[in-house]
């Protein structure tokens, strides 16, 4: 069994509390209150800015060509590619105010960046995987069980379930397999284990609107 493998098999059970949020549950039939998706949107796009810094640190520190090469392009894609998705869904749904980042998006931003500067970049790229792969589960899964041509989420869906992004996600996988020693691997199961609680933190502030209490 590979590193993958095993940290999948490890938190498989976040994965199953992420698809029965209610945020998941109101996106997939097209529920979700407006001012929820919008609020999930903002956040997301200063989660993205600081996930594409992370990877950047990931491809500065790299052992290989190969890795320099393709963390700089996941990179580009978290920041380029990204931002034009978002300034399409800010011009559709007028956000035009910008935003704090809430205390959870906030911690997770924090954690990347940390532990993508001072761990060993092993642990970085363990740390960056679940938003490549919770990401890309979630996109499936909401892909599978939604239906209605009419449906007001379907950009979103249809970006997080295409096949692009799924070989952006083998790559990232198959990165931490190769890199993953005896030694370290306890480490980035850590990290992993960590960036899947704040992918369902993320998630629950979007529902619950989260602010700062002071």
């Amino acid at each position: 069994m590979s590193w993958s493998e095993r940290a999948w098999q490890r938190t498989a059970h976040i994965y199953d509390e992420i698809i029965e949020m209610p945020f998941i549950k109101e996106l997939i039939d097209g529920t979700l209150p407006i001012e929820k998706f919008k609020f999930y949107i903002a956040q997301d796009a200063l989660y993205l800015e600081q996930f594409g810094r992370a990877l950047s640190l990931i491809a500065a520190r790299a052992y290989t060509v190969e890795q320099v090469l393709q963390y700089t392009r996941f990179a580009e894609g978290a920041i380029v590619v990204e931002n034009a998705l978002h300034a399409a869904y800010f011009k559709e749904y007028d956000i035009t105010e910008k935003t704090t980042a809430s205390p959870s998006c906030h911690h997770y931003n924090s954690f990347l960046l940390s532990t993508c500067a001072l761990a060993s970049v092993e642990v970085g790229m363990a740390a960056v995987l679940p938003c490549f792969w919770i990401y890309k589960r979630v996109g499936d899964y909401i892909y599978a069980q939604q239906t209605g041509a009419d449906h007001p989420y379907r950009n979103w869906i249809d970006t997080y379930a295409g096949e692009a992004f799924g070989e952006l996600v083998k790559k990232a996988i198959a990165f931490c397999d190769v890199v993953a020693t005896p030694a370290l691997e306890e480490v980035m199961h850590g990290a992993y284990e960590k960036a899947c609680q704040l992918e369902f933190m993320f998630w629950d502030s979007a529902y619950r609107l989260e602010k700062w209490s002071v």
